[in-house]
């Protein structure tokens, strides 16, 4: 009986810090032969005994495959190690943290070197490579027929998300949900300011603000949907006038409580922006249209 070996595919990646190596890790493991390159060779050292082949510089390791994964601290690093590369007919998948700016000049550099290329956003920490139910993934842009051809491959360490042809949508769509994120942890930092000075044990606050933080996440589905139409008063259950009115119950309880209103202040002068040039009926949304300027 005659048996055939699936082949996997080769991949180079440059960069051995947290991330790189656990995305080294997780490649090494299903099979995939892996050349590998960073700045301080030593870190190099445990995944060359775990089978990984280690370059002695960046443009070595570029030559040894034509899938070419780059993780590493920022865009300036990724100029530096790759200057001196030959990128002609290699797939370049740049998953550096950076800007949307930073990854449409990195692709139309790419393209000037006869490279493909995509961008990604990790959507995941270290831990969270390799381990499927841990709900990590990243976000692809770029051509998606380079996705299509390594989507088995990119999908190892990590679940996958396409989000378009345009090389900085997975950039902007990594720091649209963090800057959410960090929204979300300054209203919690609020939160557990306000009970600082009490009798109140954190822990007892905690999963009643994690319950509460799940309830209101629905939300955003509401405020997408008023974008898309235009129409913001669609499905109110609070309007704006509502909610102004009752911002100074938050900001006389802050003070009484000796907590500064910085994180609150802002957003509440938005709020009370758009009820002076909108309509008291509308939902919170409008304030998304004072943001972008």
């Amino acid at each position: 009986m005659a048996h055939t070996t699936v082949e996997k595919t080769p991949v180079t990646l440059l960069g051995l810090g947290a991330m790189g190596t656990a995305l080294a890790r997780t490649w090494l493991a299903a099979g995939h032969p892996l050349t590998i390159w960073n700045r301080t060779p030593a870190r190099a050292a445990a995944l060359t005994a775990e089978g990984a082949s280690v370059a002695d510089t960046a443009a070595e390791a570029v030559a040894a495959n034509p899938l070419v994964i780059v993780c590493l601290l920022d865009d300036a690093s990724v100029e530096e190690a790759l200057a001196g590369a030959d990128l002609a007919g290699r797939d370049l998948v740049n998953l550096t943290t950076g800007t949307p700016a930073q990854a449409r000049a990195r692709a139309e550099w790419a393209r000037e070197r006869g490279a493909r290329y995509l961008d990604g956003g990790i959507m995941a920490v270290p831990p969270m490579i390799g381990v499927p139910e841990a709900g990590g993934y990243v976000f692809y842009s770029g051509s998606r027929e380079l996705f299509e051809r390594h989507r088995k491959t990119l999908a190892v360490p990590v679940g996958t998300t396409y989000v378009g042809e345009d090389a900085g949508f997975a950039a902007l769509y990594d720091v649209a949900l963090l800057s959410a994120m960090y929204g979300m942890f300054a209203g919690v930092a609020h939160a557990f300011a306000l009970i600082r000075k009490e009798d109140i044990d954190p822990a007892s606050l905690a999963p009643l603000l994690a319950d509460w933080l799940v309830a209101m996440a629905p939300a955003v589905h509401q405020t997408a949907d008023q974008l898309r139409s235009g129409d913001y008063t669609k499905g109110v259950v609070s309007s704006l006038a509502m909610q102004v009115a009752g911002t100074p119950t938050f900001l006389n309880t802050a003070e009484q409580q000796g907590v500064s209103p910085e994180l609150l202040s802002p957003y509440f002068e938005l709020m009370r922006r758009r009820l002076a040039e909108g309509s008291g009926e509308e939902d919170l949304t409008g304030v998304v249209d004072l943001l972008v300027r």
